[in-house]
């Protein structure tokens, strides 16, 4: 997704050890009350080769690249008894990072910072102390050159440059948290010796897109709703509410799946894009539109293949607000 590089701000607490040492960034969606915050709905805006500056215990200690969009994801079990007032389901983006040996006082540099920062949602306060109510915020390449002058030259250079299109390729082969977390439930389901043989094969393969779940599906879906391609060779079965995320009788429900090709598969898996009760497309602010439009969708309209039974609305809904990358009030407008 080439375009303008950002740069971002996150003020870790407790929890920068495992953030960190695990190359990622996690946060809720929503506050504790269900209200919205936007330092967690700028996680869905982030993309590789963004750069993320690293804040904890008054200093900024890392500084990374981002490696791949942001996706849902579980509270990371690492967290132990840190922020366990959050909820189960979160953002996740993989970072790159890499800890300085000589982090940085912001408030060495207030003078310069302070005209650098944004009106709403600044990450720092007036003494150059982390605010407390924000994750993520977004900052200026400005500030972060002023930052950069601090920083070994490897990572000044890293850091230079406003486009993603200058920058050396981030290859995303697979997300780590997703695959960890998909390869977890099938050693459960292959292990339980309580679910019959056949339930279990079935199960894994539904993994997959494939199998008895592939055929439950075809009771429901005749063909992919953007590409038109109707052969079941060229379709997979795709799961609306995630496998790794659903239950057992969830991974195997018909209504609970979409007949869509490789390319459209990995777009609704992602959350890049989705659909409303009445079938018509949703497309993520942040899904790159020359990438789509080589993927055969050239407009984000017209692509209504009729509307969803009740079963399916439901594992819909649940797609467009944990799955779909937008901002909450989008999300809100959504449900």
């Amino acid at each position: 997704m080439a375009g303008e590089r950002r740069y971002w701000w996150v003020n870790h607490s407790q929890t920068f050890a495992q953030e960190v040492g695990g190359n990622y960034i996690w946060s809720p969606k929503v506050e504790r009350d269900g209200k919205r915050n936007q330092s967690y709905d700028f996680m869905t805006e982030v993309l590789p080769g963004d750069v993320v500056f690293s804040y904890a215990d008054t200093l900024i200690r890392a500084v990374g690249i981002a490696v791949s969009p942001c996706y849902f994801f579980p509270r990371p079990e690492e967290f132990g008894n840190a922020g366990q007032v959050w909820n189960e389901l979160g953002w996740r983006v993989d970072v790159k990072f890499q800890r300085l040996l000589e982090p940085i006082s912001p408030r060495d540099w207030l003078e310069r910072l302070t005209p650098l920062l944004p009106v709403k949602y600044s990450p720092i306060n007036a003494q150059g102390f982390g605010q407390q109510k924000i994750y993520l915020a977004t900052v200026s390449q400005r500030f972060a050159e002023v930052i950069a002058e601090s920083l070994p030259h490897p990572l000044t250079m890293a850091i230079g440059g406003g486009s993603t299109q200058e920058q050396p390729v981030q290859l995303e082969t697979e997300l780590p948290g997703q695959s960890d977390w998909e390869e977890f439930e099938e050693r459960r389901i292959r292990t339980n010796q309580t679910i019959p043989e056949t339930t279990r094969l079935a199960l894994v393969k539904a993994r997959r897109g494939q199998g008895t779940f592939k055929e439950s599906v075809f009771q429901f879906e005749r063909s992919c709703r953007i590409t038109s391609v109707d052969n079941p060779t060229h379709l997979i079965a795709s799961h609306i509410k995630p496998w790794r995320i659903s239950t057992n009788e969830e991974r195997l429900a018909g209504a609970n799946g979409l007949l869509l090709t490789p390319t459209i598969d990995h777009l609704f898996d992602r959350g890049f894009i989705s659909f409303d009760d009445t079938g018509e497309l949703l497309v993520s602010p942040v899904a790159d539109r020359i990438s789509l439009r080589r993927m055969g969708i050239a407009s984000e309209t017209g692509f209504g293949r009729g509307s969803f039974n009740v079963d399916q609305r439901h594992f819909l809904d649940f797609h467009r607000k944990q799955v779909f990358l937008c901002d909450s009030t989008r999300r809100a407008n959504l449900a």
